[in-house]
């Protein structure tokens, strides 16, 4: 019995502890007016008149800098676009460097047009960017939004709540299409910079090179 009385007490101070833990609650989701930062992953296709390109797509987002990875179906680099600081960079994976005063005029070196980034990070969290005409779904979320030219449809959210964020998305001007896939989103730091590009063997030239189909 001696023996017995410490194994009987460790039990009792265990049972003690496991009472005084509470289980991890995670933080609940910002307003979607108050998100400031996000990283999605997904996949973007662009069709301009006869041509299509697709690609991965890792965006890392805040106020004050943007941080794009681009790479192929098989997760082989195709460019890589940052912008801070009021100047932006284009590195493709064979590490020519290109540069412009944001990302919409580096968007057509990768995409074979321009893109209106500075718009995308407020359209793919399903807000308004400019002020454009929305409309809204039954549970208050942006369905369809005009603006700077653009026509934005919200064909898909990652659930049927009114917080819930956009997970299929179609933007169009003219003979522009933009379709964006989004796999996964985070609302957390997104101070961590993404990995660098491998490099990839012999001169790729331009970024979208061997990445447009007919």
């Amino acid at each position: 019995m001696r023996r017995g009385l410490p194994v009987v007490a460790l039990l009792a101070l265990l049972s003690a502890g496991c009472a005084l833990i509470e289980p991890l609650v995670s933080a609940p989701r910002p307003a979607r007016d108050a998100i400031e930062a996000f990283r999605l992953e997904g996949r973007i296709a662009v069709r301009r008149g006869g041509e299509r390109f697709s690609a991965n797509i890792d965006w890392r987002h805040d106020a004050q800098s943007d941080d794009m990875a681009v790479s192929g179906p098989l997760g082989q680099g195709l460019a890589r676009l940052t912008a801070a600081g009021g100047a932006a960079l284009l590195e493709t994976a064979d590490h020519k460097r290109f540069s412009a005063a944001d990302l919409d005029g580096l968007t057509e070196q990768v995409f074979g047009t321009r893109l209106p980034v500075s718009g995308l990070g407020h359209w793919v969290l399903g807000r308004s960017a400019f002020g454009g005409a929305a409309r809204l779904d039954a549970l208050g979320r942006l369905a369809g939004l005009s603006e700077q030219g653009w026509t934005i449809e919200y064909l898909r959210y990652e659930d049927e709540t009114p917080a819930a964020l956009p997970a299929l998305l179609q933007a169009r001007r003219e003979d522009v299409e933009v379709r964006l896939v989004i796999d996964s989103w985070s609302l957390e730091s997104t101070s961590h910079p993404l990995a660098p590009l491998p490099r990839e063997g012999g001169d790729s030239g331009s970024p979208r090179s061997g990445s447009w189909k007919r």
